[in-house]
């Protein structure tokens, strides 16, 4: 199985790179206090953070909406997954614990202001590629039963024919959420060569030790895609 990113992905965003922490043997069906604590202090840190600030106007969140505007999603309409974190928490409306898996990225994801997603690769059968969607693919929203089509030329994450994120990285499906059974996880971290690379490569080392160190995960693997090297074999 691999990790692929097409290649008029980079056409249309040329800068896009992916970190990659692919962790293994995670106990998901019991809380983790360290993670649970974490979770907690970067929810306070991002609230003192945008304390009387915007978040569309942040220098960590424009990449995210100028790269949207290039392959014709309305970042007003449709914020990226960091931006709609923030901007929640920075309202007042806190953000729910979950699950280990979950809260540790959303926890790394508030830390670094990166957009992080988790994929239970034991769901999965085939590559997990970044492309333009078809007419031939289907989503399945999160929460819902019933999977409906898809528009083309979607920038997704896509399983076959089964989109797990809309939008890039806006939405997420409900044949991809995380339950107390994952256990084998592939977490991408999606930023830019040109803006927030240093980040992103803080938030897989930290996302790595931390599955090692607290989640005591038995195999770890990291890495990195981008225009130079488009794929990752998990």
């Amino acid at each position: 199985m691999k990790f692929i990113v097409d290649s008029n992905v980079f056409t249309a965003i040329p800068n896009a790179c992916f970190g990659i922490v692919v962790a293994k043997g995670i106990d998901n069906t019991k809380s983790n206090p360290i993670i649970a604590d974490m979770l907690v202090r970067n929810i306070k840190s991002v609230i003192e953070r945008y304390a009387n600030k915007s978040v569309k106007e942040d220098s960590a969140i424009l990449p995210y909406r100028e790269a949207f505007k290039k392959v014709n999603i309305n970042p007003n309409k449709y914020m990226s997954s960091i931006e709609a974190m923030i901007t929640r928490i920075s309202k007042g409306k806190g953000l729910p614990s979950i699950n280990p898996i979950v809260d540790l990225g959303n926890s790394l994801s508030l830390k670094y202001v990166l957009p992080m997603g988790a994929h239970d690769i034991d769901q999965i059968e085939t590559d997990i590629k970044i492309r333009f969607s078809t007419a031939y693919d289907i989503f399945t929203p999160f929460g819902q039963a019933e999977s409906e089509e898809m528009p083309e030329n979607e920038l997704v994450y896509a399983v076959g024919n089964e989109i797990r994120t809309r939008r890039w990285i806006w939405r997420q499906s409900e044949i991809g959420k995380i339950t107390s059974q994952s256990k084998n996880i592939f977490f991408p971290i999606d930023g830019f060569n040109h803006t927030n690379l240093e980040a992103v490569l803080s938030a897989r080392a930290d996302l790595s030790n931390i599955c090692q160190d607290v989640l005591g995960c038995r195999e770890v693997q990291i890495g990195l895609v981008d225009a130079n090297s488009s794929e990752f074999q998990l």
